[in-house]
């Protein structure tokens, strides 16, 4: 009992924060023995000298702190004489680093790049225009981009309207289609040329039942989609021969199956030969080409010319080629201001060509390119400023592409051929005609094995 009333006195005091009283530290002092376990070493403190600490008041919850983004690396040392410039910084700024690095990349793809309209994608206009960018590509100052366009007029119009077209292959006899129909009253003004390039052959091919070009008068005859250059020189050649057709407006593909399946009659098509719409076609598919027969009328127009075994081996017989005519292939230009960037484009694409030019006669290159002659003038036509600067820096030079001395000699049998004659002067378009029997003549003076070049029936000269 004694013990238990010490321990309660024990637990008062300690409530209390006061000593020990004297009788509970007797008691502890003369207890009994500890309990097993317990150190009887332990020394007992008097709680005096005990030092709590005092009791911390409540504290208000703290906000979560807003961390900081880091601070970018200090910016190098700049010249002393230069203006202080501080790092734009937040997603504004990043977004305009963005914008004007896009505008500089958008700047560098576009610098120096000429669009070129071409033909169908089994035509020879668009094996030209692919030859360019091959060869005039130095992956800096000069990217071609060939386009598949839709014929000589849609192209010459495209030249004129559709944003970010430079140059256009087109036919010699366009310009004289759209002055006729006045598609474009102020044509003369606004369209350059930068060279002919080569004869494009008419292609006229029909089934068995066609044996000559009369035997399509009332006939379904497909000229190409309309407004391209093949629907208007065949227009222009139908005409000259006094034949009457129906005429369809396929895609060329497609008239050559709706021609195998006996749908249409016939199929016109103007390219440079060979063409692969056609050499492709296999031998006993009853497919052939149609001669198409001269007169005074079509000279004043179109070239002599001719479709042979080695053009389509598997459709014309080696001891028969057929006649046709030709009509000149044309690189077209839009006349732009001489002070604008497009004039200063164009005409470094012309100077780029013109030098380069003995690359386009090297395989693999299109074998027309053989045929170009830069210095031949184009009757009807204006030349593009630079192109004539360049060959007027080159009075006497004979090179790749550029004979000088053969359109000279060509100037003087046009005279000869007035005085001879007696004619003051000539048409254009008898100039063109001319020059081309004039080479036929040449060659054949050149090589004896050549046949002669049969002469112009009478009343067929050019008057």
């Amino acid at each position: 009992m004694k013990r238990i009333l010490s321990a309660m006195a024990l637990v008062v005091a300690l409530a209390l924060g006061g000593a020990i009283p004297a009788q509970a530290q007797e008691t502890q002092a003369q207890g009994t023995e500890s309990p097993p376990g317990v150190d009887q070493s332990i020394e007992m403190i008097p709680l005096e000298n005990i030092q709590q600490e005092p009791e911390a008041p409540p504290q208000r919850p703290r906000r979560a702190r807003r961390e900081r983004p880091a601070s970018p690396p200090a910016a190098p040392a700049l010249d002393a004489a230069a203006p202080e410039r501080l790092p734009a910084q937040g997603p504004g700024a990043a977004a305009g680093r963005s914008i004007r690095s896009a505008e500089g990349q958008r700047e560098r793809a576009n610098q120096g790049v000429i669009t070129v309209l071409a033909g169908g994608v089994n035509g020879t206009y668009i094996r030209i225009a692919s030859d360019m960018a091959a060869v005039l590509d130095d992956g800096e100052r000069m990217r071609i981009l060939p386009v598949v366009g839709k014929g000589s007029v849609q192209n010459i119009t495209d030249l004129l309207y559709l944003r970010g077209m430079d140059i256009a292959i087109v036919q010699s006899d366009v310009l004289e289609v759209i002055r006729k129909e006045n598609l474009h009253p102020t044509i003369d003004q606004r369209i350059r040329y930068v060279t002919k390039l080569y004869n494009e052959e008419v292609h006229i091919l029909a089934g068995r039942d066609v044996v000559r070009l009369a035997d399509l008068a009332g006939r379904k005859v497909n000229v190409d989609v309309a407004g391209g250059g093949t629907a208007a020189t065949a227009a222009t050649l139908f005409s000259a021969l006094g034949l009457t057709v129906e005429q369809t407006n396929f895609d060329q593909p497609l008239a050559l199956e709706k021609l195998k399946n006996g749908e249409i009659a016939a199929m016109v098509y103007v390219a440079g030969k060979p063409t692969g719409l056609f050499y492709n076609i296999e031998r006993g598919s009853g497919l052939h080409f149609v001669p198409i027969p001269l007169n005074a009328e079509l000279l004043h127009v179109y070239m002599p010319s001719s479709l042979t075994s080695n053009d389509y081996p598997s459709l014309i017989d080696e001891t028969r080629p057929i006649d046709t005519v030709a009509v000149g292939a044309v690189m077209a230009v839009y006349n732009w201001e001489r002070d604008s960037e497009r004039y200063r484009r164009t005409a470094a694409f012309v100077n780029a060509f013109f030098d380069q030019f003995e690359a386009f006669l090297k395989p693999p290159r299109h074998p027309k390119w053989q045929e170009v002659n830069l210095a031949t003038e184009l009757p009807g036509w204006t030349r593009f400023a630079p192109a004539q600067q360049w060959l007027d820096r080159r009075p006497s030079a004979v090179g790749a592409g550029y004979d000088l001395a053969l359109k000279n000699s060509f100037d003087e049998f046009l005279k000869f051929m007035e005085i001879a004659r007696g004619r003051g002067g000539g048409e254009p378009r008898d100039s063109d005609a001319l020059f081309e029997r004039f080479l036929q003549w040449r060659a054949a003076q050149a090589s004896p094995q050549q046949p002669v070049v049969p002469p112009v029936p009478a009343g067929a000269v050019p008057r």
